[in-house]
């Protein structure tokens, strides 16, 4: 028997960090390693751990997830074991110095370092494939449920947030050209990809280093004239200086969902200011305002966050107001964590007592729920659009358009009602619901 090189990949933190896997696998497959990924417990030769470095919990999980597989290592069950990511783009030296049972720590773009580094590590144990055997060449290997994939269209950010790491991490804002992420789509179309996560940092700052430009919108319209693909959905929008002609292309096209991502952070202008946001209470509610007009029925996720210096208790209370109003159908909250080497790391005291920190975020999650909960249940006596992804104990489990995979709510339809096919599209007849998720049957009549 001929063997294999096989390659563990560990990938934590964010979509964009799981499609750097992937992108990674693909290359590795294509040179004859057999990879795998985030397997509980890796017995392959090697494990590359794909890390996150953008706030404290992250950091802690990755170094966590470094010891565990360290250990595993000294137990004979790997031979090699090599860090990269945002965790080792950030503190490179540091972890280097720290953790000399690692093989190989790299920065988050030095892919073809690892590439060699691999190649001449295994060169010994792994045979060159015969004509037969040589891997058909893939842009990606998926690691999601084969009918959606996240589309990563720029990397890193030009914005200068006083909290966030991440461009310390990333660099710059750079867009990838327009016809290679068409040609992606096309390619992950033919693998049977039918809903589309469109995932950046700064989503509608695409094409401005390109192209002198925004051209985030040309490009989502383009890509729902290519056949196949169902849904759209846009993540990680900024509100200073948004696109409004982004809103059109969503109204004018039935397959980009009436969804989308934009982190607000704060109401309160002069906490705005602090976190160097460069927009304004009024700014916001009139961007807000001006969404939901322009595309009625729009489900806007947003991230608030508490606890940054210059909040105070009225500050506060103009936050959950601001919440009240909005009625954001799906929001995430965080408490402000002092992040080595930002601007306010630097320059702002962080001199709210964490308990403090984390009553706010309690009460602002707990009116969130009672939000979501009246949301949810306005859809109860509606037929939905709804894609299975898996089956769970009783239950087929699903999405609506306005449902992003892992961060969203689901429809969960009893297993008694027939059967379902997971990627595949139903209408559904939405019975009752609970604070986030949905419940229902299939309608008479298929999608």
């Amino acid at each position: 028997m001929r063997k294999t090189t096989t390659v563990d990949i560990i990938t934590l933190g964010c979509s964009k960090n799981l499609v750097d896997s992937e992108r990674l696998m693909a290359r590795l497959e294509n040179i004859g390693f057999r990879v795998t990924h985030d397997s509980p417990n890796p017995t392959g030769q090697i494990a590359v751990i794909n890390t996150c470095g953008f706030i404290a919990d992250a950091k802690e999980e990755s170094i966590n997830t470094i010891l565990h597989t360290i250990s595993r290592k000294e137990q004979g069950k790997l031979k090699k074991i090599y860090v990269m990511g945002c965790l080792s783009q950030r503190y490179l030296k540091t972890l280097g110095h720290e953790l000399p049972e690692v093989d190989g720590i790299y920065g988050k773009f030095d892919w073809d370092k690892i590439i060699t580094e691999l190649k001449h590590t295994t060169q010994s144990e792994r045979p060159k494939p015969l004509p037969s055997e040589e891997p058909e060449e893939r842009m990606r290997h998926i690691t999601t449920p084969s009918h959606y994939a996240y589309l990563k269209i720029s990397e890193g950010c030009n914005r200068r947030c006083a909290y966030c790491a991440i461009p310390i991490m990333t660099g710059h804002h750079q867009s990838r050209p327009f016809d290679e992420i068409l040609d992606e789509v096309r390619w992950l179309v033919s693998q049977g990809v039918k809903e589309f996560q469109v995932i950046a940092q700064e989503l509608t700052y695409y094409g401005l280093d390109l192209y002198k430009t925004r051209r985030i919108a040309e490009l989502v319209d383009a890509m729902a004239q290519i056949k196949g693909v169902k849904w759209i959905r846009l993540h990680y929008a900024y509100p200073h200086q948004f696109p409004m002609e982004l809103l059109d292309v969503m109204r004018r096209n039935p397959n980009v969902c009436r969804y989308l991502d934009i982190a607000l952070q704060h109401i309160s202008t002069p906490v705005l200011d602090n976190m160097r946001r460069h927009v304004d209470r009024e700014q916001t509610l009139e961007l807000i305002t001006a969404m939901r007009q322009a595309v009625p029925g729009i489900h806007l996720r947003t991230t608030l966050m508490v606890g940054f210096p210059g909040e105070g208790e009225q500050e506060f209370e103009e936050l959950m107001d601001f919440v009240r109003w909005a009625r954001f159908e799906r929001m995430g909250a965080f408490a402000y964590c002092r992040e080595d080497g930002t601007y306010a790391a630097r320059h702002l005291p962080d001199n709210i007592p964490q308990e403090v920190k984390q009553q706010r975020l309690d009460r602002l999650m707990s009116l969130q729920q009672q939000i979501s909960a009246q949301v949810q249940a306005e859809k109860v006596g509606k037929t939905m659009p709804v894609i299975i992804d898996r089956r769970e104990g009783e239950y087929y489990v699903g999405r609506t358009e306005f449902d992003s995979p892992e961060v969203d709510p689901e429809v969960l339809i009893p297993i008694s009602g027939g059967t379902l096919r997971r990627g595949t599209f139903y209408n559904i007849d939405i019975t009752d619901s609970d604070d986030f998720d949905l419940y229902g049957i299939r309608h008479t009549n298929q999608q």
